[in-house]
């Protein structure tokens, strides 16, 4: 059964691409169940309160959430069906290990994510092995059951026509990814990662968001590649992503203000910049002057995805060159992600503002120049998101507006006209930003 219950999401319903994501994963397990997949809207107590009593149910079991309000919702849901006499149980199928399993000595919750995943996380019982397919299913079909297309998840307007061409949202879809990564990817993750136009990052992160395939899977897939992996310290850097994954619940989890309140409350009297709409809506359609920027931007909305190393360079730039606060940010990528997680992108934004729990540093500034010379240097990625340059050189395609008169002729590019001029000066904006962040050293972390 599925409910698609958003009576008490609050400020965080759904964004477009992950509605488009969930229609069609819903399809797809419906698919897989024979059509039998029942499915409904509403308030999810009310809902499994009238189908146990009309059904005679014995007992209701389901897989936890860990966003806040989701936690309370079903505590709320547990206690009432257990006083109807229902057997009521909940599973972990979304993380390796629970977030109240992996404490300090002293019994608080780490801040730091080294000492968490080293001395926490390795050091507990091993993450469960993966289950199998059930041999055999005895489904009912209840008559008031909702389509997927009843939910209306799909987008009104067409802009969803290229993310369909990227993803196959589907478990055959997953296994297929990572049987791909594992065999392929992941021989140069350490180093690879960090190449936007390199296949060495998985792209499993929407599958495990919406449970089309277990993290534990992945981890015993990737555990179980050992052999073929030449260098190890490629397995073990894919593992330790896998546990920011953890970590960042784990912040939820025992932060729940995660998504609004700096961790680090001296952030609270950060002086952001005002009056920055038109600055937002520069960087939202990539349109900053800034070629890697705009490029990771445009992926993002033409995709549902960016790469982890442009994910850091757009975040950097947003919060750091323009300071604009980082709830911005987490909001844009909550409409466009497919795999948009309350946990990562809450714990993701905060880590890049340097607000959070094992931030980076605030004076670490990503340079977008020199971050597209060094991780994109002969420009494919960008010729790939930002059409308009793809006949500059890769010497000026990073910074187009310093090129030659006669370069930018012979690529066909008029800076102004063709593509924009920079929406602001890296130098200066990096000394406003560093003399923002001296204001917030007084008070109190």
């Amino acid at each position: 059964m599925y409910i698609f219950d958003q009576s008490n999401t609050q400020d965080w319903t759904l964004g477009g691409a992950s509605r488009w994501w969930l229609h069609h994963a819903l399809q797809s397990l419906d698919k897989s169940l024979d059509g039998k997949l029942n499915i409904f809207s509403g308030d999810a107590l009310a809902i499994l309160s009238e189908l146990s009593a009309s059904m005679s149910a014995k007992a209701v079991y389901w897989n936890r959430c860990y966003e806040p309000q989701s936690i309370e919702r079903d505590a709320n849901i547990k206690t009432r069906l257990k006083e109807a006499g229902l057997d009521v149980q909940s599973f972990n199928g979304s993380l390796l290990w629970e977030p109240w399993q992996v404490l300090k000595k002293d019994g608080t919750p780490y801040k730091v994510f080294t000492p968490y995943y080293r001395r926490g996380c390795l050091q507990k019982v091993a993450p469960r092995q993966p289950l199998p397919v059930p041999k055999t299913l005895d489904l009912v079909k209840a008559d008031n059951s909702l389509t997927v297309e009843d939910l209306s998840l799909l987008p009104a307007i067409d802009w969803d026509k290229k993310l369909h061409g990227d993803w196959d949202i589907s478990e055959d879809g997953a296994k297929d990814r990572l049987d791909d990564f594992v065999f392929n990817g992941i021989q140069d993750y350490r180093e690879g990662r960090n190449f936007p136009n390199k296949k060495n990052v998985s792209r499993l992160s929407p599958y495990f968001h919406f449970g089309q395939m277990s993290v534990n899977t992945a981890w015993y897939a990737a555990n179980d590649a050992a052999a073929l992996i030449d260098n190890e310290s490629n397995l073990d850097t894919f593992l330790s992503e896998l546990g920011w994954r953890e970590f960042s619940y784990y912040l939820l989890y025992h932060f729940p203000k995660l998504p609004t309140d700096n961790l680090q409350q001296r952030f609270n009297v950060f002086p952001w910049a005002k009056n920055t709409d038109a600055e937002l809506k520069a960087w939202q359609k990539g349109k900053t002057g800034y070629p890697l920027v705009d490029a990771g931007m445009r992926e993002l909305y033409g995709t549902g995805y960016m790469h982890n190393r442009v994910r850091m360079v757009v975040g950097s730039f947003m919060v750091k060159n323009l300071l604009i606060h980082w709830h911005s940010g987490e909001r844009w990528f909550w409409d466009c992600l497919v795999d948009a997680d309350l946990a990562a992108n809450s714990a993701s934004w905060q880590w890049i503002a340097g607000c959070g729990a094992d931030a980076a540093p605030f004076f670490r500034i990503f340079n977008p120049i020199t971050q597209s010379e060094k991780f994109d240097k002969q420009g494919d990625y960008i010729r790939r998101h930002v059409p308009e340059l793809a006949e500059m050189p890769a010497k000026y395609i990073h910074a187009p507006w310093l090129a030659p008169a006669d370069v930018l002729a012979a690529a066909g590019v008029e800076i102004g006209t063709d593509y924009p001029a920079p929406i602001i000066d890296i130098k200066e904006s990096r000394e406003r930003a560093l003399a923002a962040f001296k204001m917030t050293k007084n008070d109190v972390l």
